[in-house]
């Protein structure tokens, strides 16, 4: 572990290596799971904001379940709150593209400049995971490995990109570009940058 402004960072974020491959997973991180994506308070209340604009970029039963269950489910294993779940388990958010590659229904309106908001920052940041205990000030960033993204890592391998590159937007998003740097600079005094 390497501590970057009091964020707890794993090895693994630093020296495994990750980059998507949706030509072979097809986004089944958007489907697969017990619990919908994990959203923090503020992105709770950005989706009461904007959900009437998003809303046309959704499918059908992605927006009965809104309706049938909230835009947000607490989930009692994780300790907070996500994005509500179709029967199967496919985040309720979730769209294909014509090439049958998932895509977040969000993103789409944000693609489409109807919001600012991207997405889920836990979406944007997988395979990295915030780890959260609030009453002692504690947050840690953990590599989240998962069989479905095997292709993923052979990719990230083969281009020699570690997971907190592959994530570094999603990361800036977060913690801002400060963070980001003293981090790349921790992967380098470790030896951990390709």
């Amino acid at each position: 572990m390497v501590l970057v402004q009091d964020i707890l960072v794993s090895d693994e974020v630093l020296r495994e290596h990750f980059r998507c491959n949706l030509n072979a997973c097809k986004g089944a991180c958007c489907w697969e799971g017990d619990f919908g994506a994990p959203l923090e308070s503020e992105e709770m209340e950005t989706l009461e904001k904007i959900y009437g604009r998003i809303k046309p970029f959704l499918r059908q039963e992605g927006i009965e379940a809104i309706d049938n269950q909230g835009l947000y489910v607490y989930y009692a294993n994780l300790k907070g709150y996500g994005t509500p779940l179709l029967e199967g388990g496919a985040c309720a958010y979730l769209t294909f593209e014509k090439n049958g590659v998932a895509k977040c229904g969000i993103e789409k309106a944000c693609e489409a400049g109807i919001t600012t908001f991207k997405k889920p920052i836990s979406c944007h940041l997988y395979p990295v995971r915030v780890s959260k205990n609030e009453a002692a000030g504690f947050e840690a960033l953990n590599y989240d490995q998962w069989d479905i993204c095997s292709a993923a890592c052979t990719a990230g391998k083969k281009e020699k990109l570690p997971v907190f590159r592959f994530v570094k937007d999603a990361l800036v998003r977060k913690y801002g570009e400060d963070f980001f740097a003293e981090l790349e600079a921790a992967a380098e005094y470790l030896g951990n940058d390709k």
